[in-house]
């Protein structure tokens, strides 16, 4: 019996999305919710870009961005495509021609903002070479760079604004006999981008990337992107999403999953549930927390792994959790297995031991999902 079916609150009911392909990654229908990321190389460095890539992919990235702003880069890209592990986005301003020649240098999706790329017939083009090379397209309407006509009729950047030039830009494709698109409607204010979000969710069954643009560091971004995207996730909407942060790729990424693990919607890798840390702790929890973070990041398997530093909470929490180890007193805690109290450790050589046990924990689960299959 499943956890949702006896606890019937945490349901997430996603809206209805009709499905396309970004290469060989399924997105919208029943599909898993994707996570991407960009990169922030200069893409005419082939080698540090599809190293970016490839520490992406490596950290759970279903799909990457890349950036093609001229000729040059538009010659590069064919190269990172050929080396990539995942759908390659090629995202395209300004010029139709470099859309029309990510097309052609094998990129699985173009991302065009409408707003930017010019007139209808240019639009025409991209999507023709897009049709030709088997490659989907993203409408990328965002507050900063909306169409004239539009600002002048609602007179600055609002949700009817974005939600009336995504609609104007799906009516160009599906006129064009195109529907392997998908749509956002990003901003960097939250309340903006989630009005314009539930607008366009009603109005189209389009897939939907959600994103909220220029969010910030690490932190700030994390924090608004957690509360944009983690409220549109709960009421169902996005098929796929980008969280993006003045960091690393690879940090975009994991707050991507941190992001839908909170909410049930995707498991990768191990959820360490741990405490804050207070005067009755029985070890450093802080310290520890940080060691298994970057010991475990390895493990790719679903599971959970509590750490507590005292007996008032920690019990509870290993009953819930794969592996678990709460802190005691005279130097030592206990360890807990599938929610039973299993053994005592030392201090000094939990973490070591906590890892062995986890990477036990893991293979017998890799090992059971295989024998399923």
């Amino acid at each position: 019996m499943s956890l949702n079916h006896v606890r019937p609150w945490r349901n997430i009911y996603r809206r209805k999305s009709r499905q396309i392909m970004v290469g060989d990654v399924a997105i919208g229908g029943d599909a898993p919710i994707a996570v991407q990321t960009m990169t922030n190389t200069l893409t005419t460095d082939v080698a540090a870009t599809v190293a970016q890539v490839q520490a992406a992919a490596e950290a759970g990235a279903d799909i990457v961005r890349v950036s093609v702003p001229d000729e040059a880069s538009s010659k590069a890209l064919k190269e990172i495509v050929r080396e990539s592990p995942v759908p390659i986005v090629a995202d395209i301003h300004f010029h139709y021609k470099r859309g029309i020649e990510a097309a052609e240098a094998g990129a699985a999706c173009l991302r065009i903002n409408p707003g930017n790329i010019g007139d209808e017939k240019r639009v025409q083009e991209v999507i023709k070479a897009a049709r030709d090379h088997n490659c989907s397209i993203r409408i990328g309407v965002n507050a900063g760079s909306l169409e004239k006509h539009l600002l002048e009729k609602y007179g600055e950047p609002c949700p009817e604004a974005m939600v009336e030039s995504g609609l104007e830009h799906i009516r160009i494709l599906e006129d064009n006999d195109f529907h392997n698109f998908k749509i956002s409607v990003k901003a960097s204010d939250v309340f903006l981008s989630a009005a314009a979000y539930q607008g366009i969710a009603e109005a189209t069954d389009a897939p939907i990337h959600l994103g909220i643009t220029e969010a910030g560091g690490l932190v700030s971004g994390t924090i608004k992107s957690a509360i944009g995207l983690g409220n549109l996730l709960w009421m169902g909407i996005g098929d796929t999403i980008r969280v993006s942060l003045s960091a690393d790729p690879v940090e975009e990424v994991k707050v991507g999953y941190e992001i839908l693990k909170s909410l049930g919607l995707r498991h990768r890798g191990v959820n360490i549930i741990s405490c804050p840390s207070c005067a009755r702790q029985g070890f450093d929890v802080i310290k520890t927390v940080e060691a298994l973070e970057q010991r475990l990041e390895h493990i790719k398997t679903p599971m959970s792994l509590s750490i507590i530093g005292c007996v008032v909470n920690g019990p509870g929490e290993a009953l819930m959790t794969d592996v678990g180890f709460t802190g005691g007193g005279a130097g030592s805690g206990m360890v807990y297995l599938a929610g039973k109290a299993s053994h005592k450790m030392s201090n000094d050589q939990m973490i070591d031991h906590i890892v062995e046990q986890v990477e036990k924990k893991a293979a017998e689960l890799d090992a059971a999902a295989e024998a399923a299959e």
